[in-house]
């Protein structure tokens, strides 16, 4: 892999991805809005990837050995992405998510059975119903529409199934698990979320029933994608440390850090805090560990990333 183009890679493991693709010895070739400055030795072409004239005129007749596209979030980025980058690359990676998976966000999924992680067959791309009819140029219409979380979901599946069909390229979607940070602040604020609140003895949100969900880190993800864009497998791959933890396991590693007890508040079908579900859909990541890849274990490094989120805290 000589030529390298990654669209997004401004921020979090998309940084450290293009660090890693650099350090390689790759060419790499940003693609973004320019809202910041790429590392020594990376080229950047100032685009919006969803104006298909605007990122026609950026890539100026350039090919690349693979593209990674951070920022495919609806089946409109991925019809523009076909389009034009169909002849201009050979492999096309898209970062994908475990929403894809909530059987809160579409009546089509069969919910999972708990204690069963699904597998990358569980939702099929090229299978999935691409909505023509809804305005996926306005993504904030869309929202309006579905819902926010269903809006995004709704969305990264479409994406897959836009370029899951008969792309020019072969195609990868890689559906992460929940990503927290070991080697940069997560700007989600998630992790942070946990942390501010029991530091303070705030109430934490919980469902009364509680189910685990799968998680990575942002140099197990960035490491997964470098892997994912050298490779020559197709299709999708789900992306997720070993080991299953509910929101009650995450907190009790922030209680250990801060030395605080949480005050739990259970809500019954009301919004709860973020990592807290009331249904199941942790992921199999069977099928990377075969093609090769080594994931390492939420328990072993979720503590370094707590940590961390906690010395931000105290630095501010």
């Amino acid at each position: 892999m000589k030529d390298v183009c990654v669209i997004g890679g401004n921020r979090y493991f998309g940084l450290r991805l293009v660090e890693l693709l650099r350090d390689s010895g790759a060419r790499v070739t940003v693609v973004n809005r320019g809202s910041g400055s790429p590392p020594a030795g990376v080229t950047r072409l100032v685009a919006d990837r969803g104006d298909e004239a605007g990122l026609t005129a950026a890539l100026a007749g350039r090919t690349f050995d693979v593209v990674i596209d951070q920022v495919c979030y609806t089946p409109w980025h991925a019809a523009v992405a076909r389009r034009v980058f169909g002849g201009r690359t050979a492999r096309y990676v898209m970062t994908s998510t475990i929403e894809v998976y909530d059987p809160d966000t579409s009546t089509t999924i069969t919910p999972a059975v708990p204690g069963v992680p699904v597998t990358e067959e569980s939702v099929d791309p090229a299978s999935w119903p691409v909505r023509s009819d809804l305005p996926w140029s306005e993504p904030g219409r869309v929202a309006e529409m579905l819902g926010e979380a269903a809006s995004y979901a709704e969305g990264k599946r479409q994406a897959e199934g836009v370029l899951a069909r008969d792309s020019p390229f072969a195609f990868v979607a890689v559906r992460s698990g929940h990503v927290l940070g070991v080697a940069a602040g997560d700007f989600t604020g998630r992790l942070a979320h946990y942390v501010e609140r029991i530091s303070a003895g705030r109430p934490v949100a919980v469902h009364r029933d509680r189910f685990p969900t799968s998680f990575t880190n942002d140099v197990e993800i960035a490491d997964l994608l470098f892997w994912a864009a050298g490779a020559d497998f197709t299709g999708v791959l789900n992306a997720c440390s070993r080991g299953e933890l509910d929101v009650t396991g995450l907190c009790d590693l922030v209680a250990a850090e801060t030395g605080r007890t949480p005050d739990y508040r259970v809500v019954d079908g009301g919004p709860a805090s973020p990592f807290s579900f009331d249904r199941y859909y942790a992921m199999d990541n069977g099928r990377a560990e075969r093609l090769g890849f080594g994931f390492a274990t939420t328990a072993h490094w979720l503590p370094e990333a707590v940590a961390a989120t906690v010395g931000r805290r105290t630095e501010m």
